[in-house]
């Protein structure tokens, strides 16, 4: 483990969230000798940032505990063109309009984890927008354009790994990387941001930005990347049968958050308390340093460490006892997740495959066929073995239906 003269560095490090930086020893010193900026870019293409997004956003956080000053960029005018890195396909263009609606959407989460107060450290929130959708096109050609090389570009894994298939890449997408460029100049005139943030797989976007900045005669920037989120299994985090795990509670709720980390393989528990949670460090050490069945009491632990970072503390705790009630009492907790269906349906009569896809529980029909087969399938409790099986009014009970996948995906389904 490398030992850094600055605190910042030194938490991350501590924290196994470092993946590479561009100079350890310039950025330590900048860090150690008073504060900072630093930035994170989000683009808008959902209405909610996912929990791959979370460490991130965590790393700022610690950024701004240490005595630094964080910056949130919202992509409003990157989003306009769309990040190619490691995609099959160009991203579906988002109307003006929609990218809006993403931003304010997505913007609910910092506010619970970054303090937006004034004083040195207080946590600005940019929109890129406010310069992107401003430039001439020659101009920026002839002052930003002449500074990057194509056939350095092409050397790229994000561009290089498309055209080895022979996978269109549209000029719209090439230039991304050339306005991310741009916005870390950008951000470094007008708030002396020094550092940008990122996952592992936009190393190359932001060097990009440094490079620029040299060739524009201006101050030295710094990169720092994180880890790409793995399982202990291989598996990359943050997927679930219905979908992302999503960050804000209306997409995914604070119920099914918590549930994801309480789902946590055995291996994973102590490398996750430390990302995900702000627990000391001797204290993950020692709910790591459990075996066998104790284990699950650090995996409640960092559900509900988790679900307060991102949802609140009260949250959190009726989430774990909500869990509690359900599985340690065999009761129908009220605070489950609910799915509401149109009561004529239901009074019709209801397929179980459709009505578990319905609730998210899985994706496709043939998934709950293998599920029903393998006798992970109950409504109400009642193990269902029939896949042709039909649900009306008369499965209700109190009002509702309980689904339930396995032993921990349980919903109610409410007619309205």
């Amino acid at each position: 483990m490398t030992a850094y003269k600055s605190d910042f560095l030194n938490v991350l490090e501590e924290r196994g969230m470092i993946h590479q930086i561009s100079d350890p020893e310039g950025l330590d010193k900048k860090c150690a000798e008073g504060t900072i900026t630093a930035y994170v870019g989000y683009d808008a293409t959902a209405t909610s940032l996912h929990i791959g997004n979370l460490i991130s956003v965590t790393m700022l956080y610690w950024l701004q505990q240490t005595g630094h000053r964080p910056i949130t960029l919202m992509g409003g005018g990157t989003s306009m063109v769309g990040d190619p890195s490691f995609r099959d396909d160009q991203r579906q263009l988002l109307t003006p309009e929609k990218i809006e609606e993403n931003i304010a959407g997505i913007k609910s989460v910092f506010g619970r984890i970054l303090d937006y107060g004034e004083g040195r450290t207080g946590a600005m929130m940019v929109n890129n927008a406010e310069w992107l959708l401003k430039l001439n096109y020659v101009e920026f050609l002839r002052e930003v354009g002449r500074h990057f090389s194509v056939n350095r570009m092409l050397t790229f894994d994000s561009v290089k790994l498309r055209l080895d298939r022979e996978q269109s890449l549209s000029f719209l997408e090439f230039n991304y990387m050339i306005m991310q460029g741009y916005d870390f100049v950008e951000l470094n005139r007008r708030y002396d941001c020094i550092l940008q943030m990122g996952g592992s797989d936009q190393w190359g976007n932001i060097i990009n930005g440094l490079d620029l900045s040299h060739r524009m005669g201006r101050p030295q920037l710094f990169a720092l990347t994180t880890p790409l989120l793995t399982t202990a299994s291989g598996q990359k985090m943050g997927k679930t049968a219905s979908g992302a795990v999503w960050l804000n509670g209306d997409l995914f709720s604070p119920y099914d958050f918590w549930q994801y980390f309480r789902n946590t393989e055995d291996d994973d528990v102590g490398r996750f308390l430390k990302i995900f949670t702000r627990l000391p460090l001797d204290e993950i050490a020692r709910l790591a340093a459990l075996g066998g069945a104790e284990i699950n009491e650090a995996k409640k632990v960092l559900a509900t460490e988790a679900t307060a970072i991102v949802h609140g503390r009260e949250a959190a705790k009726q989430a774990a006892e909500t869990a509690r009630v359900t599985f340690e009492e065999g009761q129908v907790a009220a605070t489950l997740p609910t799915v509401e269906i149109p009561a004529a349906s239901l009074e019709a009569g209801l397929g179980v495959l459709s009505l578990f896809v319905t609730a998210g529980l899985a994706a496709s029909n043939g998934e709950m066929r293998r599920h029903i087969k393998g006798g992970a399938v109950r409504v109400n409790d009642e193990t269902v073995t029939d896949d042709r099986l039909t649900l009306d009014k008369s499965a209700l009970a109190d009002g509702v239906i309980k689904l339930s996948l396995g032993k921990k995906k349980h919903v109610l389904v409410k007619p309205v």
